[in-house]
C-alpha cells in the first residue's frame, strides 16, 4: 500500500506540465548569472504565445526559450545579401518548425539527457560576452569593443544555432538531425559547432578592438 507522501508525489508527477507532453522543466537550471532573467523556463506544453508579446518592449525575455528557438528557426537570417534558404522548411509554418524541434529533442533524449538542459547549456556556451561596433569619429569609422547586453547574447546564440542548422541541412542532412548535432556539440562547447565558432570569432574581434 502506497504511503501518503508517495501517493502525493505520483499525483504531482501526473499533473506536471511537460514540454510537448514529454520533457520536464523540473531541475533545468541556468548557470550563467547574466542570463538567469533572460532565459524563460516557465513550464508550457505547446510553446506558442501567438504574438501576444510582440508589441511589448523586450517582452521576448518572458517568452519560453523553446518558442524563441522555434521563431529563429522559422527565419534563420541571411548569408551576405543572399537568402540562406527560401523554401521548404523555411516556409514560416509554426507547426512544421515545432515538429523539427520536437524530433531533435527526441534524439537528444535517446542519449539519456534532458533536451531542455542541453538547449540552455548550448545557449550559454554560444552567447558572446563582447562584440564590436563601428563608431564614426572625426569622419573616420573606428571599430570599438563593447559589452553585449544579456538579451542580445541570447538572440545571437539562437540566431547562430538556426544558421548552423540550415547550413548543415543544406548539404542534404535532415534538419532535425542537424539541429540535434548543433545543440549537442554546442552544449559540449566543441569548436566544430557553428555557434561556438561564431562566438569565438566575435570575441576575438572584440579583443583586438579594445
Amino acid at each position: 500500500m502506497l504511503s501518503l507522501g508517495l501517493f502525493q508525489e505520483n499525483i504531482r508527477k501526473e499533473n506536471e506540465i511537460k514540454l510537448f507532453g514529454k520533457y520536464s522543466f523540473e531541475g533545468v537550471v541556468v548557470n550563467d548569472a547574466g542570463l538567469k532573467n533572460i532565459i524563460s523556463l516557465k513550464p508550457v506544453i505547446v510553446p506558442k504565445t501567438s504574438g501576444r508579446l510582440s508589441q511589448q518592449r523586450l517582452a521576448r525575455a518572458r517568452m519560453n526559450i523553446v518558442e524563441r528557438l522555434i521563431s529563429h528557426l522559422m527565419v534563420p537570417g541571411h548569408r551576405g545579401k543572399k537568402h540562406l534558404r527560401t523554401s521548404k522548411l523555411m516556409s514560416g509554418r509554426f507547426s512544421t518548425t515545432s515538429n523539427l524541434v520536437e524530433n531533435a529533442f527526441d534524439l537528444i533524449s535517446k542519449d539519456g539527457l534532458n533536451p531542455l538542459q542541453v538547449l540552455v547549456k548550448a545557449i550559454e556556451n554560444s552567447a558572446p560576452r563582447e562584440e564590436v561596433m563601428t563608431l564614426l569619429i572625426g569622419g573616420q569609422r573606428l571599430a570599438k569593443q563593447v559589452d553585449t547586453a544579456p538579451i542580445r547574447r541570447v538572440d545571437l546564440a539562437l540566431r547562430w544555432i538556426a544558421e548552423g542548422t540550415y547550413q548543415s541541412s543544406a548539404t542534404g542532412k535532415k534538419a532535425d538531425r542537424a539541429l540535434y548535432e548543433i545543440l549537442t556539440q554546442a552544449a559540449n562547447n566543441q569548436d566544430i559547432a557553428f555557434p561556438i565558432s561564431k562566438r569565438i570569432d566575435t570575441e576575438r574581434q572584440a579583443a583586438s578592438s579594445r
